[in-house]
């Protein structure tokens, strides 16, 4: 399989992209999900949320204070 960066997998293989997608290749071709979940349930007007490539999550912090962390109520994904 060559995946979207041109990059050749072996069949049966599986990997994780810097998009924090995990894929796998069989002879049916390339299936890739995500590995993280999106807050979808929190207070938007006093917190805001930041995507951390580096863990692949996501972090809801108040928007004037990232150090306080905010309660999330619901997660998709």
């Amino acid at each position: 399989c060559r995946d979207s960066n041109g990059e050749m997998h072996e069949f049966d293989s599986q990997w994780k992209t810097a998009d924090c997608l995990e894929c796998s290749c069989s002879t049916d071709g390339i299936s890739c999900c995500s590995i993280f979940a999106t807050p979808t349930s929190y207070d938007k007007e006093k917190c805001v949320s930041i995507f951390n490539k580096e863990t692949c999550a996501y972090e809801v912090v108040e928007k004037d204070d990232h150090s306080k962390v905010c309660p999330v109520y619901e997660w998709v994904g």
